[in-house]
């Protein structure tokens, strides 16, 4: 079977492969025939190269120090905004601890009144600080903001999941719940 020819020329004698230059001959291509593409750049561009990753590094290690220096002066204003609160509280301490150092005969009526200025004044330092509390008797159950521990039979049908009982007021700080009122529910449910 014949070969055909080749519309390319005569390929066996290898003279048509003039354009992958695949000789032991040297290359036409020179330095000085080539195109410069960093040429005399190349210097300033690693130059250039250097100083932006070294002003990264700077900004990078600047972040750091301004993240920690934050970080450490939030402590200490929520370490100076509870001293302050604490402050607060040692008068009201101060008055509890004289109150039972006092003498063992003072009248029990007296101690009363005594315990009961100091219950006031402790209540008017929690609620300039934001605390609130929450005894919800009458108002409808509110699992986000009562723990139901008992249920009672409704009196009237209107009363069904309405709070009838608080054993444990709840409280809130600055409108965060701190501690949900423990109460007791009326219910059909309950057992009569």
């Amino acid at each position: 079977m014949a070969v055909p020819e080749s519309d390319t020329g005569d390929s066996a004698d290898g003279e048509d492969i003039a354009s992958t230059d695949m000789s032991s001959e040297p290359s036409s291509r020179t330095d000085e025939t080539q195109p410069q593409f960093l040429g005399g750049q190349d210097t300033r561009l690693e130059d250039d190269l250097a100083e932006l990753k070294d002003r990264h590094l700077r900004l990078a290690a600047e972040y750091d120090n301004y993240r920690k220096r934050s970080s450490r002066e939030r402590a200490e204003l929520a370490d100076r905004a509870q001293a302050s609160f604490v402050a607060k509280l040692l008068d009201v301490l101060d008055d509890l601890d004289r109150l039972v150092a006092s003498d063992p005969s003072t009248p029990l009526t007296s101690l009363r009144e005594g315990l009961s200025a100091v219950d006031r004044k402790l209540w008017k330092e929690l609620q300039d600080a934001g605390v609130e509390r929450i005894d919800p008797v009458g108002t409808p159950f509110d699992p986000a903001l009562h723990e139901a521990v008992s249920t009672t039979p409704a009196p009237e049908r209107s009363k069904e999941h309405v709070v009838s009982a608080t054993f444990q007021p709840g409280y809130r700080f600055k409108g965060t719940m701190v501690r949900p009122a423990r109460v007791q529910v009326y219910s059909e449910q309950a057992q009569r």
